[in-house]
């Protein structure tokens, strides 16, 4: 749970808000009854069936399945990490979020580079308005078929010929030229005089998901070299893990269901100019882990686009590597080729969005680019080849998660191959417990959703000692979920669950706040005694049998048999009050 934000400002900022003002400030709410409900925002339907709790500051479709709370929705509906919904909900009632130190705030507090970067990003565009050079590259732009809305929505500007433009601008002192420095905007020559790094280029902005602007990209408009050029690392700027475009992208209203990587910075702005909006550029690297866990986090499928020679597809073939460990269940991959000699802005321009769309929707699967290209230059037809193409497939498909998609490309496997892929090792069978929980709640879980209705179940005077040490999975986190609210008597539900910085645990506990116990609120703290009853039996049997798989009684030591009788003694008792 630990974090850059404390735990206590995240349980004060829940306190404040109020979830039916967050969403139905993007969502028109109706009142219905002691609830609010509208159509998902999420999926497409007809009949209202996304409900807002006030009471529970809780939201649920019981459609979809989409809940959460306050700072949930905003993730889900403004696709934001969890400290940026944070912010954005400190930002609507005006409160200033501190942060704790810690490893992750070590170092020179980085605010004053953002600012640095925000500057240079309005002067650049100052300058595409004003300065007397700028027709060559406003004249460069409408050759590339740009309007002056879409330069403006990506914030497009221009650097002007000459050394020092930005470093007499912006450099007024020496604390200022070195926060220029820092944030990536010059150059060094040799005997140490600083200069501008972006000269007769036109500026392309780089923000991350908080829409600030972190570095800058540069489009030479003379026959300088490179011909585009990028920030370099600095501590706000890491290539291999920011997408371009990625923050216009979200800010389109509704679901995002793709994600297009393509290439260029053009690429990107020549679609979004054509109504393709969901394009997203690496910047000069190849895809890694931090971009496609970002590309998940925020569409269920990704599409790489890229040119059809050789070296485009060499490029899908690292990306197709990178991917393949990210592919859980809901991911899906696809490749798209382009014509020879053409890019995504040329293509689009010549045949439209529409046709462009369905090459998109045409995509090759990552299945089929797979298998094709493990099977180039082998003959299938014989046994050696199929054995090769075997030999060459199951360590990439080791890397694949474990699911039904990894079990199809298996299966698929066999069949080009003739080789049964190894079977997967089996799973222990269940417990007599949770087979006996099947078709209901486990306790473990059923405490979990009663404390979360209603956080005071824990100061109930009856609560059994002993539940603690039950072998059921989600008691440990039972334990830390009833310490917190004891702790936190006025804690709201929403807060038990919003504290958790690891999205896992916070999707774990949405889901099951989402679940239908059925019952009145009086009902809920005699439901959850009895849930802990249960645990403290389930620990007391695990603890017979660990004492009891002794070789023989004799063998255990007087502590041991004293704490046996206890427990037998214990159970008798229970038995005859029906407890």
């Amino acid at each position: 749970m630990a974090g850059t934000i404390p735990q206590d400002f995240i349980d004060q900022l829940l306190a404040r808000v109020d979830i039916v003002d967050v969403i139905g400030a993007r969502v028109p709410l109706k009142k219905t009854g002691r609830e609010f409900s509208a159509c998902c925002p999420f999926h497409t339907e007809k009949t209202p069936s996304f409900t807002v709790s006030p009471v529970k500051q809780f939201y649920h479709c019981f459609g979809c399945g989409q809940h959460g709370t306050a700072i949930g929705f905003l993730m889900a509906y403004d696709r934001l990490s969890f400290p940026e919904a944070v912010e954005e909900l400190a930002r609507q009632i005006g409160l200033e979020v501190p942060h704790e130190e810690g490893p992750e705030r070590r170092g020179p507090d980085p605010q004053p580079i953002y600012d640095t970067l925000e500057q240079a990003a309005r002067h650049y565009q100052q300058q595409l308005r004003r300065h007397p050079e700028a027709r060559r590259a406003v004249d460069y732009l409408k050759r590339r078929g740009l309007s002056g809305e879409t330069a403006g929505a990506f914030g497009l500007g221009y650097a002007p010929p000459g050394w020092d433009n930005l470093l007499t601008a912006l450099g007024s002192d020496e604390a200022a030229v070195k926060r220029l420095d820092l944030a990536g905007l010059l150059a060094e020559g040799s005997g140490g005089k600083r200069y501008d790094r972006f000269r007769d280029r036109v500026m392309f902005p780089i923000r991350d998901g908080r829409g600030r602007v972190i570095g800058f990209g540069g489009r030479v408009l003379g026959d300088a070299k490179p011909k585009y050029l990028n920030s370099p690392e600095t501590p706000v700027f890491h290539k291999g893990r920011e997408l371009y475009g990625l923050y216009e992208a979200k800010r389109v209203p509704g679901t995002i269901e793709r994600l297009i990587v393509v290439e260029g910075y053009m690429d990107v702005i020549a679609l979004a100019q054509h109504g393709i909006r969901n394009a997203v550029a690496t910047l000069g690297t190849a895809t890694t882990s931090e971009h496609l866990d970002r590309l998940f986090k925020t569409a269920p499928e990704v599409v790489f686009c890229f040119d059809g020679d050789r070296a485009g597809r060499e490029a899908a073939w690292k990306a197709l590597n990178a991917t393949l460990p990210q592919l859980r269940e809901g991911r899906e991959a696809r490749f798209l080729f382009l014509p020879e000699g053409e890019d995504p802005d040329t293509l689009v321009r010549k045949e439209g969005a529409e046709a462009f769309s369905a090459r998109v929707r045409q995509a090759q699967p990552l299945s089929e680019f797979l298998y094709a290209r493990l099977a180039a230059g082998l003959d299938v037809t014989t046994l050696d080849g199929r054995a090769r193409l075997a030999s060459k497939a199951k360590p990439m498909l080791a890397q694949l998660p474990p699911g039904p998609f990894r079990e199809l490309m298996q299966q698929r496997l066999t069949e080009l191959t003739g080789v049964a892929a190894a079977s997967p090792p089996r799973r222990p069978a269940p417990s007599p417990e949770r087979r006996t929980a099947m078709g209901t709640i486990p306790p473990d879980r059923r405490a979990i959703a009663l404390l979360l209705r209603q956080p005071a179940v824990v100061r109930h005077p009856d609560l059994p000692p002993g539940w603690r040490d039950a072998p059921l999975p989600e008691v440990g986190l039972l334990v830390q979920l009833v310490d917190l609210a004891a702790a936190r008597p006025d804690i709201p539900p929403a807060a038990l669950i919003d504290r958790w910085e690891d999205p896992q645990v916070r999707q774990h506990l949405n889901a099951v706040q989402a679940l239908r116990l059925d019952l009145i609120e009086d009902d809920i703290p005699e439901h959850f005694v009895g849930a802990l009853r249960r645990l403290a039996e389930l620990a007391r049997r695990a603890e017979v049998e660990r004492l009891l798989r002794k070789n023989d009684l004799s063998s255990l030591t007087d502590d041991e048999k004293a704490r046996l009788r206890e427990i037998w003694r214990d159970r008798h008792t229970a038995d005859e009050t029906g407890i």
